[in-house]
C-alpha cells in the first residue's frame, strides 16, 4: 500500500513538473523559439513566395545571434502592436507608438528615416501648410506625422500598402502620399521599371525603428544578448549590406 502511494506522489510531482515548464513556471527551460513579427513593407518585410526583407533578415541575423530560435513572420502595422501587448509577439523593430507605452522594452535604434509627403513629377509642396485641402495616402494603421495626423485640414485615406496608395496618386484620387522616402521609391520602382514618376518630396518628419520586445516576452527573453547581436551585427556592417541588397534606387533626393 505505502509503494503504490509513493508511486503515486511520484508520477503527480511528474505531471506538475511537466505542466509547471508548460505554462511558463521555468522560463529558462521553456522554448528558445522567439515570436518575431517584421512589417509588412517592402524593402523592410516582402511577403512574396519566401518572406524576406532588410528587417525580416536583421532580426533573423539578431535572433541567431544571441542564440535564439526563430518563429519570424511579415505582419501589418496594428496586428502587430495589438499582439506586442498581448505578449502573442515578442520582438519587432518599427517606430515607437504611444499605444505601445509601458508595454514593451526598446532594445537598440536602427537608422532614422525621412518621412516625406510626395505628388506626382512636376508637383511640390512647400511647406505643411500647403497640404491643407489637399488628399494624402496614408498607410493603414501607421502613424508618420503627428502634426498632419492632427490637422482636420488634411484630407487622408487609409492604404492597404504603398503600391495601392501609388496607384491612387497614379490616377488621381489622391494629391500626394505620406511615408518613408525608400519604401515608397522601391514599390514605385516596382511598379513603374524604375521609372521617377515623383516630384521632389517635402520631409515633414523623422523616426526611428527600434528593435523592441514585449514586456510579456522579458522572462524568456534575454534584452542584454538581443544588444549584444545587434551591436555585432552593426560593426560587422552587416545593416549597410543588407540595406544595399534591397535598395538599388538612384535618385536626386
Amino acid at each position: 500500500m505505502r509503494a503504490l502511494f509513493s508511486n503515486s506522489v511520484l508520477i503527480v510531482c511528474l505531471w506538475l513538473g511537466i505542466m509547471g515548464t508548460a505554462f511558463g513556471q521555468s522560463p529558462e527551460q521553456v522554448s528558445d523559439i522567439v515570436e518575431f513579427r517584421t512589417i509588412g513593407i517592402a524593402p523592410y518585410g516582402i511577403n512574396n513566395n519566401t518572406a524576406s526583407g532588410i528587417y525580416f533578415d536583421a532580426a533573423n541575423l539578431i535572433a541567431k545571434g544571441a542564440g535564439y530560435q526563430i518563429n519570424n513572420k511579415i505582419y501589418p502595422y496594428a496586428r502587430i502592436i495589438k499582439e506586442l501587448i498581448t505578449g502573442q509577439t515578442d520582438v519587432t523593430i518599427m517606430f515607437k507608438y504611444k499605444e505601445l507605452e509601458g508595454h514593451v522594452v526598446y532594445v537598440a535604434p536602427f537608422e532614422t528615416l525621412k518621412i516625406v509627403v510626395i505628388g506626382l513629377k512636376g508637383v511640390t509642396f512647400q511647406s505643411i501648410d500647403s497640404l491643407k485641402g489637399r488628399a494624402l495616402a496614408y498607410l493603414r494603421g501607421a502613424k508618420f506625422s503627428d502634426v498632419i495626423d492632427n490637422d482636420p485640414d488634411i484630407i487622408k485615406y487609409d492604404t492597404t500598402d504603398f503600391s495601392q496608395g501609388i496607384k491612387m496618386l497614379k490616377y488621381g484620387r489622391v494629391d500626394a502620399l505620406i511615408g518613408p522616402l525608400d519604401p515608397i521609391l522601391f514599390t514605385s520602382a516596382k511598379m513603374f521599371d524604375n521609372k521617377n514618376i515623383f516630384g521632389r518630396p517635402l520631409v515633414v518628419d523623422e523616426r526611428t525603428p527600434w528593435v523592441q520586445v514585449s514586456n510579456k516576452s522579458l522572462g524568456r527573453i534575454s534584452i542584454k544578448k538581443l544588444k549584444a547581436a545587434f551591436q555585432k551585427m552593426k560593426d560587422a556592417g552587416q545593416l549597410d549590406l543588407l540595406r544595399k541588397k534591397y535598395i538599388r534606387i538612384d535618385h536626386n533626393y
